[in-house]
């Protein structure tokens, strides 16, 4: 699965061209790949942000353990080779209608709140991928609020 997942990252098929079922895996990868620039923004690797991306694959997506594990490691591969936010963000406003969008911006907030502590830097990434993919600074600010809500209801 990784090898195809890497391939379908890295394919040169046009959009046309694509099947839905790559278009989706594609799309999946960029935003857990997005996920990832969130964790690693304020330069240090939390488990709990780890583990909050693997439960936002599992509850995204019908996968396995061992899927959620391959996608994780692909996109942090991707996240870190990358140079800029571009190739992920691209794809997601390719293909994203506006609330998906509003999904990962909230699925954001959800890792840079996992570790308790919200850096300046991961508020930047986020605050950047909004602007990327057409996602107005209200609809930042709602999901930035509702994740720090559910935070101090469930903590």
């Amino acid at each position: 699965m990784l090898d195809s997942l890497r391939n379908l990252f890295g394919g040169a098929a046009a959009p046309e061209e694509a099947d839905p079922a790559a278009t989706a895996r594609r799309l999946e990868l960029a935003s857990a790949a997005l996920l990832f620039e969130v964790l690693k923004a304020d330069h240090e690797l939390d488990s709990r942000e780890v583990d909050s991306i693997a439960e936002v694959l599992r509850t995204s997506g019908n996968h396995t353990a061992g899927e959620v594990d391959e996608v994780i490691a692909l996109a942090r591969r991707q996240s870190s080779e990358s140079t800029s936010l571009y190739e992920f963000t691209s794809l997601v406003n390719e293909h994203s209608a506006f609330r998906e969008k509003c999904a990962l911006i909230r699925n954001m907030w959800r890792i840079a709140y996992a570790d308790a502590e919200l850096s300046k830097y991961e508020d930047h990434v986020i605050r950047k991928v909004c602007d990327l993919i057409h996602v107005p600074h209200s609809e930042f600010i709602r999901a930035k609020l509702a994740e720090k809500s559910r935070l101090e209801e469930s903590g």
